[in-house]
């Protein structure tokens, strides 16, 4: 059997840079544990899968460890391949995923999602989480992640993650974020019970991000960027429950798997 294989950095206009996510387009859905196995073989933060239907395609997105309910990066890196290389015509693309219909609009050089937004809810903060980042947030709010709040970029950035600790922690996933000096926020984002120790750019966990800062700064239009080793940059904007999320892409690698 020969699989198509695209990797392509997400949130980034150069090679090295944002997010690499791979993307394998399938002419019919292969079992569950031969997908595990090559997103396990590939090692990205994600592998993308999407089948075509007639005016759509269906997408689901796998870590190394397992399977999960919305990835951004890859979203993206799927798009990039449908508008860039599959010769999509239109200038919108529909997928059906575990978390309902995503929509992505090209706009110049710009890919556009459209994704749910998720709302965080204050929350007690983890006993252990200071511990387990090296420093102790000021507030902790919870979505699907739990968002912790700092009181700097540099304490962002300072943040020394002790992964085995965070993985004793019952939580998919943790964003620490606070006001940025040149954007409006900046993030880092860390999930290692999914196989994830620090994500370089993490588009999921800005629908987190998103109505958070929109609220706490008082406007809908934000520039994000995740200060990881990689970097990333988004532009976000927030539209009552749903967000947008628009970042470049650029492609790396193109080959086949051969299994």
């Amino acid at each position: 059997m020969k699989i198509p294989i695209y990797q392509v950095d997400a949130f980034t206009s150069k090679v090295f840079g944002g997010n690499p996510a791979a993307v394998c387009p399938l002419e019919y859905w292969l079992e569950d544990e031969l997908m595990q196995k090559i997103a396990a073989e590939n090692n990205l933060a994600e592998t993308a899968y999407f089948v075509k239907k007639e005016n759509y395609y269906e997408l689901r997105w796998f870590t190394p460890e397992t399977e999960v309910d919305l990835c951004g990066h890859a979203t993206l890196a799927s798009s990039h391949v449908i508008f860039n290389l599959l010769k999509n015509e239109t200038e919108k693309i529909t997928f059906q995923t575990k978390s309902g219909k995503l929509e992505v609009t090209r706009r110049g050089d710009l890919l556009v999602m459209n994704f749910p937004s998720r709302k965080p809810m204050p929350t007690k903060i983890p006993d252990d989480v200071a511990e387990a980042l090296g420093k102790e947030p000021k507030e902790a709010l919870q979505s699907r992640d739990l968002l912790l709040l700092y009181e700097s970029e540099e304490d962002v950035l300072s943040l020394q993650p002790n992964f085995n600790l965070l993985a004793k922690i019952d939580c998919f996933g943790y964003i620490a974020t606070a006001k940025g000096n040149k954007a409006d926020f900046v993030s880092r984002f860390f999930a290692p019970t999914q196989g994830i120790n620090e994500d370089p750019v993490t588009g999921s966990a800005h629908s987190t991000l998103i109505p958070f800062w929109a609220e706490r700064l008082g406007k809908n239009e934000l520039l994000a960027h995740q200060i990881s080793k990689r970097g990333g940059e988004l532009f976000c904007k927030l539209l009552g429950d749903r967000v947008e999320i628009a970042g470049n892409s650029v492609l790396y690698l193109t080959g086949t798997i051969d299994i």
